[in-house]
């Protein structure tokens, strides 16, 4: 079932943030856009270069007003063992959420029930706590967390300038289009 257009579902979660444990739940998600970034797994290989590139661009998401969340199926003790001892994980300042449980990993569909790991899903999430964008990678395909950015622009302008949408290759300050009928058939 699609996910995009969907609320996100009740949730509670324990999280490793700035050197503390936090309890996490969907009202986190609401009032703010949110990036939740599921990964298989910590102390493993591709994980740590993404959320080492989504630290990287996280100036950037904050100063959109973006929080962002990673979460794999590990403890949030994992995750601080790991974020202790990882030069890449290290860097981290946003949320890193633990599920265990798999119980986030399976409300948004990224559960490899196989392997017990959450596959590579990105969910954009807007301030009512409403999916707007999900990309889903397989485990052998890193994410380009600079993206994200440009996804968070567009779906800001579309819902900050309802009647318009943004083309592909859409960038900030750019030309949107208006649907209508005169556009039908000749774009």
């Amino acid at each position: 079932m699609p996910l995009v257009g969907k609320q996100v579902q009740p949730f509670k979660a324990m999280a490793f943030h700035n050197g503390d444990f936090i309890e996490v739940t969907e009202e986190n998600l609401k009032g703010k856009w949110s990036v939740v970034c599921f990964y298989p797994a910590d102390f493993t290989f591709v994980c740590p270069t993404e959320l080492e590139d989504l630290q990287n661009e996280y100036p950037k998401l904050k100063e959109l007003g973006v929080e962002v969340y990673s979460v794999s199926t590990d403890t949030h003790f994992t995750h601080k063992a790991w974020h202790d001892h990882s030069p890449a994980i290290s860097k981290i300042e946003y949320v890193m959420v633990g599920d265990p449980s798999q119980k986030l990993s399976r409300m948004f569909e990224v559960l490899d029930e196989e392997t017990g790991l959450a596959q590579r899903g990105t969910f954009i999430i807007d301030p009512d706590g409403v999916i707007q964008a999900v990309e889903i990678n397989a485990d052998g395909i890193g994410r380009d967390a600079s993206t994200i950015v440009n996804k968070i622009k567009a779906a800001q302008y579309v819902r900050n300038n309802p009647g318009e949408v943004c083309p592909a290759k859409w960038q900030e300050g750019g030309e949107t289009l208006k649907p209508s009928l005169d556009l039908v058939g000749k774009i």
